[in-house]
């Protein structure tokens, strides 16, 4: 098995308006094709929300006569990811795998063990979200899916009750500046009313961390330096101030935490286009929730994913067919409708089904128009090393330590740092 290791730092996204798009037409999958003669059952194995409603997987099966697309959809990308490496270059996994962004040091060593994306839809997509998922030999393994810039999404009503402004631009200009900012206008909140501003110091600190270059590892050497940053003490010092009157303390992904989205535990909450899904899938009802065009400290990228084939799979051809046309501009554009996932796809930056596409449940916010102004402020695409996730993990387990009362901020800190010295 080959190992390859990838040490080049990714290269920053480009600004929206700097993106060449390509000419408009329709991808080798995104014609209608036949199944073939046989019937074909592909599974497409996901995790939180891709888009991927039952209406656009008929879509592929009316087209493609004798195809049966089945979805099969993890609880948490955690439980995706553990599933992923224990199966690759095994038996069990789908005929399609959906992996984030973060896991792409991990499988990179193990390249090999996928399909090669086809050299003509290579140019489709940000070349920053081509070059995350190259390996050393110069092969695409990913079918990019979606990026992950972000806004703030918050409660309308919570708001007015601290008698801060409530329309989405007058928020934007009242959170435009610092993470300082952020959290003054939260000590504000909490201040007026009691209650938390944010949802957790682990989601808030990811918001933060994605937008150093080079948090945890040298993207030169790949050795690791998380515990030597400044940058990332600094950030775990100023997110854990502001947790111990600002915080939810409700970890992401946790039952608490879905309830939160919808009982109004927390204000707001960092959110990438994909989080619109999430909220409007579990805060069924609730009339208040909105989305400012603004992120603390300029922009940031939280998340983005691939569709990967794997290359002992049983329909590999018919595989490649189906993550070809769910990565397509027109199905990014619809899955971005059904869930918020924003394409990374240059050809539908110029669709008026996206630029100008607004979301009901979030007012009216036109969340086509402030996801693509937040693409444009992302000027760092950190680099994530081989050891990235790891160290990640155990941060996030740190923070949730003094969350949860088990350590103090120091005494987890110093354990943080330890389990880093034992990593690698």
């Amino acid at each position: 098995m080959k190992l390859s290791r990838r040490t080049t730092a990714i290269a920053a996204i480009a600004s929206a308006a700097s993106i060449a798009l390509i000419t408009a037409g329709c991808s080798p999958a995104a014609d209608a094709g036949s199944g073939g003669d046989g019937e074909i059952e592909l599974t497409v194995a996901t995790f939180n929300d891709f888009g991927y409603t039952d209406e656009l997987l008929q879509e592929y099966m009316d087209a493609n006569p004798g195809v049966t697309v089945v979805q099969n959809k993890a609880a948490t990308s955690n439980d995706a990811r553990a599933n992923y490496f224990q199966k690759l270059g095994k038996t069990g996994l789908a005929d399609v795998e959906a992996i984030e962004v973060d896991w792409l040091p991990e499988v990179m060593q193990y390249s090999d063990l996928l399909a090669e994306v086809p050299s003509d839809v290579t140019d489709r997509w940000l070349d920053w979200k081509v070059d995350a998922a190259t390996d050393a030999d110069g092969r695409l393994i990913g079918y990019g899916t979606d990026i992950g810039p972000e806004g703030v999404c918050y409660r309308s009503d919570l708001f007015a009750a601290a008698g801060l402004p409530t329309d989405r631009t007058e928020v934007a200009a009242l959170l435009e500046g610092d993470w300082a900012k952020y959290f003054e206008v939260g000590a504000q909140y909490t201040a007026a009313t009691g209650k938390a501003w944010f949802d957790s110091a682990g989601s808030t600190y990811q918001g933060m961390i994605n937008q150093v270059e080079a948090a945890y590892e040298d993207p030169d050497s790949g050795d690791i330096i998380a515990a030597d940053n400044s940058e990332v003490e600094d950030i775990y010092n100023q997110v854990l101030d502001a947790s111990a009157t600002q915080s939810a303390h409700l970890g992401q992904w946790s039952d608490d935490w879905f309830a939160g989205v919808g009982n109004g535990a927390y204000a707001t909450m960092l959110c990438p286009g994909w989080m619109l899904g999430v909220i409007s899938g579990n805060a069924e009802g609730v009339t208040t929730w909105d989305v400012a065009d603004v992120f603390p400290n300029g922009g940031g990228n939280w998340g983005g994913s691939y569709l990967t084939v794997p290359a002992n799979g049983k329909h590999v051809d018919e595989a490649q067919k189906l993550a070809d046309w769910l990565t397509a501009p027109e199905q990014q554009i619809k899955a971005f409708v059904a869930a918020g996932t924003f394409p990374s796809q240059t050809e539908a930056y110029s669709d008026t089904a996206l630029t100008e596409f607004t979301n009901d449940y979030f007012n009216g916010a036109p969340v086509g128009e402030i996801f693509t102004n937040r693409a444009k402020a992302v000027d760092v695409a950190p680099f994530k090393g081989e050891f990235y996730f790891q160290v990640n993990d155990a941060m996030q387990k740190a923070l949730t330590r003094v969350e949860d009362g088990t350590q103090d901020k120091q005494a987890s800190w110093d354990q943080w740092v330890q389990e880093v010295g034992a990593i690698g």
